[in-house]
């Protein structure tokens, strides 16, 4: 059979023409209530340090806002891409895809509109650019967020986006995990990449490696895996400590 960690030793072996990508909550964070008081699990930004001292390509594509993600992540030459790709940090500073600046007011409208008439108990997230809705804690009004988000979204001509135990509303632009692994696997000109993630938005991420040479897609499981996710792995660890032992192994 087999390992894991066998698995990787094609990175191990030639980094200089590897990248390794990742998602933030749920991999290199814990999911907890409150998303604002998420935090990298202890040790990762020394393995994130590691890595892009040795890798070609190392990059963080999260739903989280850029500028969370800096600062979070302040690991120089760390790719840290927000917002599923409408955003980055460039030196430090927030700069955001061109075509989504005119959606910032609309978005500011439905988080407000959602916080004064929402389903109660629900946690509005205005990420400048998106706006998400979270139901973990008050699992009984999911049915009301996502009629909440869809009327939303006829009305204003935001998507609705499915998470954990959330739903986002983004503008209708072709931005996505995919679409950004995309962008830096060619700009870097790397032969081979893995991307690890938690959630549905990572599926997409994991379709675009299918042009690689060689890539490896891994699923980080936890109680609420979505099947989808699970299907499309190459290799499934457990919780963000899964994920940190695999970064120091690739890092050693």
């Amino acid at each position: 059979m087999v390992t894991w960690s066998a698995r990787l030793e094609p990175w191990r072996a030639d980094p200089t023409t590897s990248g390794v990508l990742l998602d933030f909550d749920g991999t290199l964070a814990p999911i907890v209530a409150d998303p604002a008081a998420a935090r990298p699990l202890e040790g990762v930004h020394e393995a994130l340090t590691a890595l892009v001292s040795r890798y070609r390509l190392v990059a963080v594509i999260s739903g989280r806002p850029a500028r969370f993600l800096a600062d979070q992540l302040p690991v120089a030459h760390l790719e840290r891409w927000g917002s599923y790709g409408l955003e980055r940090v460039v030196d430090g500073a927030v700069e955001l895809t061109p075509d989504a600046q005119p959606w910032q007011a609309v978005v500011a409208a439905v988080a407000a509109r959602a916080r004064e008439s929402g389903p109660p108990g629900v946690g509005v997230e205005d990420k400048g650019v998106s706006v998400t809705l979270h139901f973990r804690g008050a699992p009984e009004q999911s049915a009301r967020v996502r009629a909440f988000a869809e009327r939303e979204a006829s009305s204003t001509g935001l998507i609705v986006h499915e998470a954990r135990m959330s739903v986002e509303l983004r503008p209708p632009l072709a931005v996505d995990k995919g679409s950004v692994v995309e962008r830096l696997v060619s700009a870097a000109g790397v032969s081979k990449a893995c991307f690890i993630g938690d959630d549905l938005g990572d599926v997409a991420a994991f379709r675009a490696l299918d042009r690689l040479p060689v890539a490896l897609r891994v699923a980080v499981r936890s109680d609420e895996s979505p099947p989808e996710l699970l299907a499309a792995a190459d290799l499934i660890v457990d919780g963000p400590a899964g994920v940190r032992e695999l970064l120091r192994s690739l890092a050693g």
